[in-house]
C-alpha cells in the first residue's frame, strides 16, 4: 500500500512540475513580447501573430491527444510535452543569437515555430495530468484537482520573481534566459516520470466504450469545439496575410462547427450530457474572466505601478500567490461549500473585485486585486472537478476538451473583446474631459468625434485617431493650455484599459446567474454527489 502511495505521489507531483513549466512559457513569453516588437521591428499585426500562436494551439493539442491518449497512453503525451518544451528553449535561445548576429528574420521565424511548438507542449501537458490525477484520486476529484492546478499560479509567480531578479541583478537580462530558464522544470518533471507506470483511465478501466465517450461530449461540444478552432485559425490566418475577411471567417467557423456537429451528432446520437452542454456555453465567459484578464491586468494596472516604482506584472504576480495558496487548501473549502457552492462565492468575489479595481485608486488598488484574485482562485479546477465527477463517461475528453475549449473562446473571441471594452472606455473618458471637450473639433455632441473606422471580428468599430488629436492640441499652443491638455489625453489614455476593468464583471455575471440555477437544479435531485461509473447512475 506504501510503495503504491508513493508511486502516487511521484506521479502527482511529475505532472504538478509539468504544469509549473507551462507557467513558465506563459510568463517567459509575455514578458519578452515588447522586447521582440522593438528588436525585430515588428508591426502590431506581427505582435499579434508571435503573441496569438503561443497561446491558441494549445486548445488544439489538448482537445487532439484526448481523442486517442487513452490509446497511446499518458506517457506518450507527458513525451510529447517535454519535447516541446526542450525544443522552444532550444529554438529560443538560438534565435537569441540569431538575431545578435545579425540575421533577425531567421531569428524571428525561430520564434515563431518554438512558439508554437511551446504552445503544443503545454496542451499536451494538460492532456495527460488532468486525467491522470483524476484517476489516481478518483473519490475526491475537484479536490486534488484543484490542488495540481496551483502549479500554473505556481509557475507565473516562480518565473515572474526571476524576470524580476533577472532585470534587477543584470540590468539588462539577455532575454536567451527568460527562454532557456524553462528547460530547468522540464528537465526535473522528464526525469520524474519517464520511468514512471501510468494508470489505466477510469474510462477504460470500467469498460465505457469510445462512442460512449464521445456520446457524452456530443453534437453540441463538437459544434462549440469546431466553430472556435475554425474561427481561430482563420483569424491567424488572415493575421498572416491570407485574403480573408472577419466576416469570412465567422462563416469558417460556423460551417466547420455544423459539419462537426452533424458528424458527431450522427456517429453518437447524442447532444451531448446536459451538464456537460451547460458547463461548455460557461467556459468561455471563465475562461475569459481569468485568462483574458490576466493577459491584461499588467497593462490595466502599468499607469499605477510606474508612478509607484514597482514593476506592472507584480500585481500579476501577487494575485497569481493568492491562486497558489489557496488552491492547495481547496479540499476543507470544497467539503465545506460543495463544488457548485464555491462557484458561486468565486462568482460574486470576481464580479466585486473586478468593479473595484476599475474604480480603486492608491493603495486600496492592492486589497482590490486580493479581491479579485480570491474570486478566479477556484474557477478553472472546479470546473474540471465538476466536469469529471459528473460526466465520468466522458473520461479525458469531456475533462480535456473543457479546458481546450475555454483557451479557444480566450484567444478567437475573449481578446478582441476585451479590447473593444477598452477602445469603448477609452473613448468615453476622453469625450466627457473637460479639457479634451475645450479642444476645437474633438468632441461633437457628447461624442469623441476624433475617430477612425476599422473592421473587426464583430463589426465595424472606431478607435481614438491619436494623431488628429495631437494635431487638435498643436493649435492650443497660443492659449498656453495645449500641455496640460496633453497631460489629460495621456493620463486618460494610461488608465483606460484599468476603468474597463468592469466591463468585464459582466462574464461573472452571467456565470454567477448560471452556478445559481445548477446549485438549485442539483439541490431539487437530493444535493450535489459525484457519479461513480457502475454505481448504477
Amino acid at each position: 500500500m506504501s510503495e503504491t502511495k508513493e508511486k502516487s505521489g511521484v506521479l502527482f507531483w511529475g505532472c504538478f512540475i509539468a504544469l509549473i513549466t507551462t507557467g513558465f512559457a506563459f510568463v517567459g513569453r509575455l514578458e519578452l513580447l515588447g522586447v521582440w516588437g522593438e528588436e525585430f521591428s515588428l508591426d502590431q499585426q506581427q505582435l499579434g501573430i508571435l503573441a496569438g500562436i503561443g497561446i491558441w494551439p494549445f486548445a488544439f493539442s489538448i482537445i487532439i491527444f484526448s481523442l486517442f491518449i487513452d490509446k497511446v497512453g499518458y506517457k506518450a503525451a507527458m513525451l510529447f510535452a517535454f519535447a516541446g518544451h526542450m525544443i522552444w528553449a532550444i529554438m529560443g535561445v538560438a534565435a537569441y543569437f540569431v538575431s545578435k548576429g545579425g540575421n533577425t528574420d531567421a531569428a524571428y521565424q525561430l520564434l515563431v515555430v518554438g512558439s508554437l511548438i511551446a504552445a503544443l507542449g503545454n496542451g499536451a501537458v494538460e492532456a495527460f495530468i488532468n486525467p491522470v490525477v483524476a484517476t489516481i484520486f478518483n473519490k475526491e476529484k475537484t479536490k486534488w484537482l484543484n490542488i495540481l492546478h496551483a502549479a500554473w499560479p505556481g509557475g507565473l509567480v516562480l518565473m515572474g520573481i526571476i524576470v524580476i531578479i533577472l532585470d534587477k541583478a543584470m540590468h539588462a537580462a539577455p532575454w536567451a534566459l527568460n527562454v532557456g530558464i524553462i528547460a530547468v522544470p522540464a528537465l526535473i518533471y522528464g526525469a520524474m516520470l519517464i520511468g514512471q507506470k501510468f494508470p489505466v483511465s477510469e474510462r477504460v478501466s470500467s469498460g465505457v466504450t469510445y462512442k460512449e465517450m464521445l456520446s457524452e461530449f456530443g453534437a453540441f461540444g463538437a459544434l462549440v469545439a469546431g466553430t472556435l478552432a475554425a474561427l481561430q485559425i482563420a483569424i491567424f490566418s488572415m493575421q498572416a496575410g491570407a485574403p480573408i475577411t472577419y466576416p469570412t471567417a465567422w462563416i469558417i467557423g460556423v460551417v466547420v462547427g455544423i459539419i462537426s456537429a452533424v458528424a458527431m451528432g450522427l456517429y453518437t446520437k447524442s447532444i451531448g450530457s446536459p451538464l456537460m452542454c451547460i458547463m461548455v456555453i460557461i467556459m468561455a465567459p471563465l475562461a475569459i474572466t481569468e485568462i483574458g484578464t490576466d493577459g491584461w491586468i499588467t497593462e490595466a494596472m502599468s499607469s499605477f505601478a510606474k508612478s509607484n516604482g514597482f514593476p506592472p506584472v507584480a500585481v500579476l504576480i501577487y494575485t497569481s500567490l493568492i491562486m497558489l495558496v489557496l488552491r492547495f487548501f481547496a479540499g476543507p473549502i470544497v467539503k465545506a461549500l460543495t463544488p457548485l457552492g464555491l462557484l458561486i462565492v468565486s462568482a460574486v468575489l470576481a464580479i466585486g473585485g473586478l468593479i473595484w479595481l476599475s474604480v480603486a485608486e492608491a493603495a486600496i488598488l492592492i486589497v482590490a486585486a486580493t479581491l479579485y484574485g480570491l474570486g478566479k482562485t477556484f474557477f478553472w479546477p472546479t470546473t474540471l472537478g465538476i466536469v469529471s465527477e459528473q460526466t465520468p463517461k466522458g473520461g479525458a475528453l469531456t475533462l480535456n476538451a473543457i479546458s481546450g475549449i475555454g483557451m479557444l473562446a480566450c484567444g478567437a473571441i475573449g481578446f478582441p473583446l476585451l479590447g473593444l471594452f477598452q477602445i469603448d472606455t477609452h473613448k468615453t473618458k476622453l469625450a466627457e474631459s473637460a479639457l479634451v471637450q475645450s479642444v476645437p473639433g474633438v468632441v461633437k455632441d457628447g461624442q469623441l468625434a476624433a475617430v477612425k473606422e476599422n473592421d473587426g471580428l464583430f463589426g465595424k468599430y472606431t478607435t481614438v485617431d491619436g494623431d488628429w488629436i495631437d494635431a487638435s492640441i498643436g493649435k492650443l499652443k497660443d492659449s498656453g493650455k495645449a500641455d496640460e491638455v496633453k497631460k489629460e489625453v495621456a493620463h486618460i489614455a494610461g488608465e483606460s484599459p484599468k476603468w474597463s476593468l468592469s466591463k468585464i464583471a459582466i462574464f461573472p455575471v452571467f456565470m454567477l446567474v448560471c452556478y445559481i440555477g445548477l446549485f438549485l437544479w442539483f439541490k431539487s435531485k437530493g444535493g450535489y454527489k459525484p457519479i461513480v461509473i457502475g454505481d448504477g447512475h
